[in-house]
């Protein structure tokens, strides 16, 4: 199978299923003599695990990370570093009812017509059980640009119609369940959430990330766009059903006047509907995105399907899944972005660490 490895120079291959014994990955291109906290590492997992609340799914996982190499007395080596977590709360029995079915809107039927043959334990290699290897070297990016001054915050910004509006507290994030940087809105969007499981539905989102303190200069004119890599580095997870940047789709209805970010004598700009990208290459403002999750496709409900000899069949999603992605996708996000970001500084030869 190709396609489990992102980065250049920064490069993070993966491997495991969501019920094999352990998932994995190998990070290269890390400088060296780098200090690392593997308890900050650790906190970025835990920030993603299951069973953290009662509006995300109940499988119980400690995510642990252990490092095998590449780390050595809390600095890093210069070579790859790897690293597994041991899966802890496999039930595959909970899926052996679609062994020969295809679940609605799952890669159960394109990995069968790709490959001939799948995992159909939680999905197996496309399971979002796979972003947890990037969430560690997310964390390892995160900390790396963090000396350097860039930092990196996402946060829930919509779940179904429910909308944050402009009363921003970052501090709010990690405070609700939701992670949505307003309390009243966050309590609104949990007991929505709620209202979906109990019918056994599931429910869409967004997260919006923003990249601050990046100075001019990284990304590439054509075909290595920033925000090329980023809407790449964002199409790749789970779920995720559209990417856009700055005043993205609302640039539609923007006469050229109004959408154009002028100048201030020292470089910056007076608006940042460029979302801090301009030509490919970010222009020292901070970038922007939004990010939005489909709602997940297991329901506990009747659906009608084909097995794999084409019959028409009856699915009933079975299991422990998220009734709302977006809440545990928040670190997946930051994660993604600063593999992307930190990619980018190594690519560019005029930028030192």
């Amino acid at each position: 199978m190709a396609g489990s490895s992102f980065g250049t120079i920064f490069k993070l291959s993966t491997f495991g299923e969501s019920h094999g014994p352990a998932i994995g990955g190998v990070i290269e291109g890390v400088p060296v003599n780098i200090s690392l906290n593997i308890e900050e590492i650790q906190n970025e997992l835990n920030r993603r695990k299951p069973g953290q609340s009662a509006i995300v799914t109940q499988r119980k996982e400690s995510d642990s990370v252990q490092i095998l190499s590449g780390i050595f007395e809390g600095k890093t080596t210069g070579t790859p570093i790897g690293f597994v977590i041991i899966n802890e709360d496999q039930n595959p029995k909970d899926y052996s009812h679609i062994k020969d079915s295809y679940r609605p809107s799952h890669a159960d039927f394109t990995y069968d017509k790709k490959y001939g043959n799948r995992d159909y334990r939680g999905g197996g290699r496309s399971s979002a059980r796979e972003t947890v290897s990037r969430v560690v070297a997310g964390a390892i990016a995160k900390q790396i640009l963090g000396n350097i001054g860039i930092d990196i915050v996402a946060y829930v910004d919509q779940v179904g119609s429910i909308r944050l509006g402009n009363n921003i507290d970052y501090n709010e994030i990690d405070n609700n369940p939701v992670r949505c940087p307003n309390k009243d809105i966050a309590n609104e969007m949990e007991a929505f959430i709620k209202s979906i499981k109990k019918e056994g539905d599931t429910i869409g989102g967004s997260v919006r990330c923003e990249i601050n303190h990046l100075p001019p200069g990284l990304g590439e004119p054509v075909f290595d766009k920033l925000h090329a890599e980023l809407g790449k580095a964002m199409l790749s997870i789970n779920a995720v059903k559209g990417f856009e940047y700055g005043s993205g789709f609302n640039a539609i209805q923007m006469r050229g006047s109004d959408h154009n970010d002028v100048f201030n004598p020292d470089g910056s700009t007076q608006t940042n509907h460029s979302g801090g990208i301009q030509g490919g290459i970010s222009n020292g403002m901070p970038v922007t995105m939004r990010i939005a999750f489909k709602p997940v496709a297991t329901i506990v409900m009747d659906q009608d399907s084909i097995d794999n000899k084409g019959d028409m069949v009856k699915v009933t999603g079975k299991g422990r899944h998220d009734p709302c992605v977006v809440p545990r996708a928040v670190p997946i996000v930051e994660a993604m972005a600063a593999i992307t970001i930190l990619d980018f500084y190594l690519r560019n030869k005029t930028i030192q660490l």
